[in-house]
C-alpha cells in the first residue's frame, strides 16, 4: 500500500549473443518501476526505465540491478525524470542502483534527472563494480526542488570499484536538515542542480586527461585507476545537462578541448 510505502525493482542482465550482438536474457521489472527494450544500436542493447507510478514517495523502496557480461554492450536510459515527493508514510524513500561491468563489458548508464520536489526526503545509491577491462560512461543529475519551490532533502553516495579497487566514492547530503553549510560556496552555492560523469576506459591507464576546471561551475578530474570524474553544479537542470554533454565532447574528442572551455566559461 502506498500509505507503508511501497517496493519496486529492475533486473536488467545484458550478454553476447554469439552473433556479434547483444542479447538481454533477463528483462525484469515490478510494482512502480517497469523496464522496456527498445531498438538496437549496433551490437549493442538498448532499455528504458519506465516510472509505472509516481515516486518514489515517502517510505519507498527502489532498486535497480543491471549486470553486463564480459564482451555485451548495453545502453540504459529512462523514459522521463524521476520525481521524489512527499508522500502519506513517514521516513526517507530510497533508490538503490547496483551496477556490474565485466571484463570487455561496456554500459552506457544515462537516466533523466533525479528531481527533489519540496517536502520529499530521499536518499540515493549508485554502485559499480567494474572489470579491469570494462568500459563506463555514467551520468548522474540531482535537481533541487521544481520551478518556485523549496528544495527537498537529498542524500547521493556514488562508489565505483574497478578490479576490486575503489577509485571513486562520494557522498553528497544537501537541502532542509542537511548537516554545514550545503548551500554556501564550498558546496552548491546558491545552484539547484548538480550532477557528475564518470568515464571508465582501459586506455587511460596509457594516457589521462589532465585535471582541469571547465568554466566555472565544472570540474575534470582524473581518478586513481583508469577513470575520470566531471563534477557540476548549474542554475537548473537544463544548463547541468548542457554543461555535462560539452564535458563528455571533450573527453570524446580532445580537439574539441578549446572551444569547449571557451563556451563553458561564458557561465
Amino acid at each position: 500500500m502506498r500509505g507503508s510505502g511501497v517496493r519496486a525493482g529492475v533486473r536488467i542482465v545484458a550478454r553476447e549473443d554469439g552473433r556479434g550482438g547483444t542479447s538481454l536474457p533477463v528483462l525484469e521489472g515490478g510494482g512502480a518501476l517497469a523496464v522496456r527494450r527498445t531498438r538496437a544500436r549496433g551490437t549493442e542493447a538498448r532499455v528504458m526505465l519506465v516510472g509505472a507510478m509516481s515516486g518514489p514517495l515517502g517510505g519507498d523502496r527502489f532498486s535497480v540491478e543491471a549486470e553486463v557480461a564480459e564482451g555485451a554492450r548495453l545502453d540504459v536510459r529512462s523514459a522521463a525524470a524521476t520525481i521524489a515527493l512527499p508522500g502519506q508514510a513517514k521516513g526517507r524513500a530510497t533508490y538503490d542502483v547496483r551496477l556490474r561491468v565485466a571484463d570487455r563489458g561496456e554500459l552506457r548508464w544515462l537516466p533523466e534527472p533525479l528531481i527533489c520536489a519540496g517536502g520529499s526526503d530521499v536518499a540515493v545509491s549508485t554502485r559499480v563494480e567494474m572489470g579491469g577491462e570494462g568500459r563506463l560512461l555514467l551520468r548522474e543529475e540531482q535537481v533541487l526542488g521544481r520551478v518556485g519551490e523549496e528544495p527537498g532533502r537529498l542524500a547521493g553516495r556514488l562508489t565505483v570499484r574497478v578490479a576490486g579497487r575503489t577509485v571513486l566514492d562520494q557522498e553528497l547530503v544537501c537541502g532542509p536538515g542537511a548537516p554545514g553549510a550545503w548551500d554556501g560556496p564550498a558546496v552548491l552555492a546558491g545552484h539547484r542542480a548538480v550532477g557528475q560523469l564518470v568515464v571508465v576506459r582501459p586506455e587511460f591507464r596509457r594516457e589521462q586527461p589532465a585535471a582541469r576546471v571547465l568554466g566555472e561551475c565544472a570540474a575534470l578530474t582524473p581518478l586513481a585507476g583508469p577513470a575520470v570524474l566531471v563534477t557540476a553544479v548549474a542554475a537548473d537542470g537544463l544548463r547541468l545537462r548542457r554543461v555535462l554533454d560539452e564535458a563528455l565532447s571533450l573527453l570524446e574528442q580532445p580537439s574539441a578541448q578549446r572551444d569547449l572551455i571557451v563556451r563553458l566559461s561564458d557561465w
